[in-house]
């Protein structure tokens, strides 16, 4: 798919200026701010002036939710039934495509519940790829929200992207399954994406005045560093803004809720620019 005119001229996230960098916000364990990560990157990557496309690739449909688009249909399931059949097209994934004040979306669908059951055929863990591929020219970044589970999904999401975010909630099980993670990234490098990286670990659900916080996110900091992976500096503390902007299916954005959305746009930053190793 070439550029069009209507992209023409527009900021870019790459250094060639054509292709869209893919990252997915993925973590195995549910609760740590996965979606919220991935709807705050989406919309404070639009307010900066890129063109920044979200992918729901989580059949909960959360994402989609808050984004509000017009129409959920097409979505990523029809594409996905597309691409198994070898009938996918660069026509159906633009309708697929919906556009929203806070950024462009392909929703997602609850049929993609079943997705390890239905793709079965060879190569299944590419149909992301070959659908996301042809869209890269049209935009600065791509964004795909993951299930919190390992499945066919999050692994054709970990092949289709260039990196990924990893938030962890500063909890008591924040940590549990950080080395099965990792032993999953690295299983996916070798056998599907070898160009595949770790863009950061991001701490979210921060409490600066509990012992409890304090210590799990000095843990995260060691198992980070313990394997090179970068960290963020930037970290999330627990609000109760961010859950109301969610229901309320609006741009965390546009909240008075100052700090939580200078700590989102520092991450935003911090994400644009690259996060460091812990």
């Amino acid at each position: 798919m070439s550029t069009t005119k209507k992209t023409q001229g527009r900021r870019t996230a790459t250094s060639n200026g054509k292709m869209a960098r893919i990252t997915a916000v993925t973590n195995q364990k549910g609760g740590v701010g996965k979606t919220t990560t991935a709807h705050a990157l989406v919309a404070g990557l639009t307010l900066k002036g890129y063109k920044v496309l979200a992918v729901d690739f989580d059949p909960q449909e959360d994402l989609t939710f808050t984004m509000n688009p017009a129409k959920t249909t097409p979505n990523m399931y029809g594409l996905m039934v597309s691409a198994s059949a070898q009938k996918y097209t660069e026509k159906a994934a633009a309708k697929a495509i919906q556009h929203t004040t806070q950024g462009d979306i392909i929703p997602s669908d609850l049929d993609l519940t079943g997705a390890d059951m239905e793709f079965c055929r060879t190569g299944r863990e590419y149909l992301l790829s070959e659908i996301i591929e042809p869209l890269r020219p049209m935009y600065d970044y791509i964004i795909i929200d993951t299930p919190p589970t390992l499945g066919i999904l999050m692994i054709n999401a970990l092949t289709a992207a260039d990196d990924i975010i990893i938030p962890l909630g500063a909890n008591a099980f924040s940590v549990k399954g950080f080395s099965r993670l990792q032993t999953n990234i690295n299983t996916v490098k070798k056998r599907c994406n070898p160009h595949l990286n770790v863009a950061g670990v991001l701490v979210t659900k921060y409490n600066e005045r509990s012992n409890l916080a304090i210590g799990v996110k000095a843990d995260i900091l060691t198992k980070a560093a313990s394997v090179n992976m970068p960290v963020f500096k930037t970290v999330i503390r627990r609000s109760a803004e961010i859950e109301e902007v969610q229901l309320e299916q609006r741009n965390l954005y546009n909240r008075k809720a100052k700090l939580v959305v200078a700590e989102y746009l520092a991450f935003v930053d911090e994400y644009i620019k690259g996060a460091k190793n812990a």
